[in-house]
C-alpha cells in the first residue's frame, strides 16, 4: 500500500503554448524487503489534468546516506553500455531552471517524511 503524500507545484507550460501538466501527487511505496541495503522507497509522481493526464513518473528512489546522515533520492534513469563499461543516461533533465532538479527532490523528500510522520502515529 502506497502513501499520497504532498501536493506537487504545478508543471511551467511548454514554449510551444501546451496545456498545463499538473503532477497531483507524490506516492511513496516503502521498501519493506530491506533489498538493496539502504534504500528506504520509491516514488511515483502522479498527473492529473493536461497533456499528462492519468500518467505516472516512476523511477525516484530515496535513500538512506551513508554513514545515516540524511537522505538523497536518485532520478529516472536508463543503463547502457560503451566498450563493456556501464553508463547511465538520466530521463528526468531541466529545460532551463538546472534548480528544477532540487525542487523535486524537496518535495520527494517531503513527500517521505510525511510518510514516516504518518507510521510513526499509527504506531
Amino acid at each position: 500500500m502506497g502513501f499520497k503524500g504532498v501536493k506537487a507545484p504545478p508543471l511551467r507550460r511548454a514554449a510551444t503554448g501546451g496545456r498545463r501538466c499538473t503532477p497531483s501527487s507524490l506516492k511513496i511505496l516503502p521498501n519493506d524487503h530491506g533489498n538493496p541495503p539502504g534504500k528506504l522507497a520509491d516514488a511515483e509522481l502522479h498527473f492529473t489534468g493536461g497533456d499528462l493526464d492519468g500518467l505516472k513518473l516512476i523511477g525516484f528512489a530515496i535513500w538512506e546516506r551513508r554513514g545515516g546522515a540524511g537522505r538523497s533520492v536518485t532520478f529516472p534513469a536508463r543503463q547502457y553500455s560503451v566498450n563493456g563499461e556501464r553508463r547511465s543516461f538520466a530521463l528526468l533533465r531541466p529545460v532551463l531552471d538546472a534548480a528544477a532538479q532540487d525542487r523535486v527532490r524537496d518535495v520527494i523528500l517531503a513527500a517521505y517524511a510525511g510518510y514516516e510522520n504518518e507510521v510513526a502515529e499509527a504506531s
